[in-house]
């Protein structure tokens, strides 16, 4: 932590805003390599402040498009109580969106939900009536949570959550409308999954990759599709991205014409405005359940209980 000034004035573009919320998401550890494996996914520079999605309040404007009071985000947004950015960097955000919760448009109301949304919409195809199995693993998490909500309401018959605690299972089934949930912890994954998904998976929407994702495939019908979201146990490894399947589940794959695409959410900007509107709508009418943690403090952002929290939710940091 170091404590500095900001300049006294302001150049003609930018804005003075004060932070309130910043998110700390797992796509942050491939942000920790000097090859971050995504070449739009920028390395963190030594020495230099960390940056990230963030939330705050215009104090001081110089931009035409923003006065003092309005509330502003940005992907980039450093890791400081107060910061001066380019107005050009930043998008005006609606409090009434969210209900005032601004932390929301980190999470539900934000990237992690435009990336369920618009991934289960783009590459889940899914056909209201058809009886489509929906499995979900990192389903305790910020996009994982949402995508078995959201793949309900696009018309899932069943929606089944893999995580690691009991804690997460009973969350996931009894507050979010999953139909069942499996601790990857305990037990014979497999043989749960075929308990709970007794006609096979129709669509997977995958956050975690490695053995879990291999036993999800396994068991997925012709003709079905894998929504790539994130491989995050992989992430520690010099692997490219996607990581290749094992031979034998490749294998599987190609015999049953399962569909496993790569998905970036930046590559559908056009739907973004709709996509926020129709979260917005779910949420104020009830029909997304949204949980997030947050840790209050700039503090606290680095700590060993935030980074335990990168896989539990959405996290926040409010300043």
């Amino acid at each position: 932590m170091e404590e500095v000034s900001l300049p006294d004035n302001i150049n003609e573009g930018q804005v003075q805003v004060r932070t309130l919320y910043l998110s700390v998401d797992p796509y942050m550890r491939c942000r920790m390599n000097e090859d971050t494996g995504a070449d739009y996914i920028t390395p963190w520079q030594l020495s230099q402040v960390v940056d990230g999605g963030g939330i705050g309040v215009i104090e001081e404007s110089k931009h035409t498009n923003f006065t003092e009071g309005d509330f502003v985000t940005s992907f980039y947004w450093p890791w400081q109580t107060k910061v001066i950015l380019d107005g050009n960097s930043l998008e005006k955000v609606d409090p009434r969106l969210v209900d005032g919760h601004l932390s929301y448009f980190l999470g539900a109301i934000g990237m992690p939900g435009l990336t369920s949304l618009i991934g289960i919409q783009e590459k889940g195809y899914i056909t209201a009536g058809s009886n489509q199995t929906l499995v979900v693993s990192g389903a305790a998490g910020a996009c994982g949570s949402l995508a078995g909500q959201i793949g309900r309401l696009l018309g899932c018959s069943r929606v089944v959550g893999i995580c690691g605690t009991h804690e997460k299972c009973v969350l996931l089934t009894s507050e979010l409308g999953f139909d069942a949930a499996i601790n990857y912890k305990k037990g014979n994954v497999a043989e749960q999954l075929r308990e709970s998904c007794p006609a096979g998976v129709d669509v997977y929407f995958d956050n975690v990759g490695g053995d879990i994702s291999d036993t999800v495939i396994s068991q997925m019908n012709p003709n079905s599709h894998i929504i790539l979201c994130g491989q995050i146990s992989q992430y520690n490894r010099d692997v490219p991205y996607p990581p290749p399947l094992p031979p034998a589940v490749e294998a599987i794959q190609k015999e049953r014409n399962i569909t496993r695409e790569r998905f970036l959410v930046l590559n559908y900007k056009d739907k973004f405005e709709p996509g926020i509107l129709q979260l917005s709508q779910w949420f104020k009418e009830g029909k997304l359940k949204i949980k997030e943690t947050v840790i209050n403090g700039l503090g606290n952002i680095g700590g060993k209980k935030m980074v335990d929290l990168f896989i539990i939710y959405m996290c926040s940091a409010q300043i």
